[in-house]
């Protein structure tokens, strides 16, 4: 069994030593809910710098209570003095949310999340446009349409601005904005310019997917896992389950942004009969995830990963490769290995820290270098995976 980490509501969170499941992406309230398409949340990020692993040392959280504890006396808020924190620690993956926006990520690890149902990525002309419409979501029941150029949102013009900048207005964080307020959105479609008024709305998301794929006699099952949100890794280990007992898996974990990490190893169970899955630090102490007994250890698996796999998917990769239990095939993970605790500030904001990184079982750190897959490939990844479980004897 793994350890016992868990994450607690905004106004109950856990000090000390407890330690947050969530090992998130870039963005994570925006990306892991589904607002923000994930391969652009990973192309986002790797425009930028990614850290070395000895820049990302751990924080220490007396530090940012004792600075928290002082800002009073400068006339500051706590989350100011947070913000101010953080920043200067140059803890890449530190955040700090109000009580609001922290509620918001808890729900959305939930698998649900306030918006307007659409998907948004920035196109090589530099423009933003819609990437998909949410069936039966307020943008599609406003007549918002895939490939829709976003122009505006509320006045504010896209251009130039970063997609994740976009979505956060699109959803009004920052702004108190909840469900059913309304967003003004500018559109253009085939040169012709309109408008159409969007009224928020509290969404799901789907995290997992089954279907069946493949035309040869040997069934193969494709499950889809867009983020590690609760009940996810349950999802995929019944999934792998009620397969057939002659059918091959492909785990398909591209855009996975991450989430909370004992979804991860409940994952990892499904496929491995216990073992190591993961080791971690927390403040220089050592610690370890294990997968439960009694995992599929012989139906054969392959995992396809790309840019946007982050996070716990990263976790879950490594996992899976290093103890031989998959072939992985795709293009090479983002880098996230960072683990963050959450520290409550005294008016209620909350601030997540890097406290330490975790390593895969054969000891790889993931922090600035992700997961080079044992197949890489760039276009046709699925229908290479295709073939490479077929070759393991699965699927066709």
């Amino acid at each position: 069994m793994w350890g016992p980490l868990y994450r607690c509501g905004p106004r109950g969170l856990c000090r000390g030593a407890t330690l947050t499941l969530v090992f998130t992406g870039v963005l994570a309230a925006g990306a892991a809910t589904g607002s923000l398409p994930r391969d652009e949340t990973a192309r986002a990020a790797d425009s930028e710098a990614r850290p070395s692993a000895s820049s990302l040392a751990p924080v220490d959280g007396r530090e940012l209570a004792a600075a928290a504890a002082g800002a009073a006396a400068d006339g500051k808020s706590a989350t100011q003095a947070a913000e101010e924190f953080v920043s200067r620690s140059g803890d890449r993956w530190g955040a700090v949310y109000d009580e609001r926006e922290y509620e918001e990520f808890e729900q959305a690890l939930d698998g649900s999340y306030t918006g307007v149902g659409l998907s948004a990525r920035r196109t090589a002309d530099g423009r933003v446009r819609v990437a998909r419409v949410e069936p039966g979501g307020p943008a599609d029941r406003a007549g918002v349409r895939a490939d829709d150029v976003l122009t505006s949102v509320d006045g504010a013009r896209t251009s130039g601005r970063p997609v994740a900048e976009v979505v956060a207005r699109l959803r009004g964080d920052g702004t108190g904005e909840r469900t059913g307020s309304a967003v003004v959105l500018g559109l253009e479609r085939d040169g012709h310019a309109r408008t159409r008024i969007v009224r928020r709305a509290r969404l799901s998301t789907e995290a997992v997917t089954v279907r069946r794929v493949g035309s040869g006699s040997t069934p193969t099952v494709l499950i889809k896992a867009t983020a590690f949100t609760r009940g996810a890794g349950g999802e995929i280990r019944d999934a792998v389950r009620s397969a057939p007992g002659d059918a091959g898996i492909l785990l398909d974990l591209r855009a996975n942004s991450g989430g909370l990490v004992g979804e991860a190893v409940t994952a990892a169970s499904a496929f491995l009969d216990g073992g190591l899955v993961a080791t971690y630090d927390v403040h220089g102490e050592q610690r370890a995830l294990y997968a439960e007994a009694g995992g599929d250890t012989s139906r054969p698996l392959v995992v396809l990963v790309d840019g946007g796999t982050m996070s716990a998917a990263e976790l879950l990769t490594g996992a899976l490769q290093d103890r031989g239990r998959a072939v992985t095939v795709g293009s090479p993970t983002f880098g996230k290995g960072a683990v963050q605790m959450p520290s409550e500030l005294p008016d209620g904001a909350v601030a997540e820290l890097t406290v330490g990184q975790y390593r895969t079982p054969g000891g790889r750190g993931v922090e600035g270098a992700g997961i080079t897959p044992d197949l890489v490939v760039g276009s046709q990844a699925l229908e290479r995976a295709e073939t490479v479980l077929s070759g393991l004897g699965g699927g066709s």
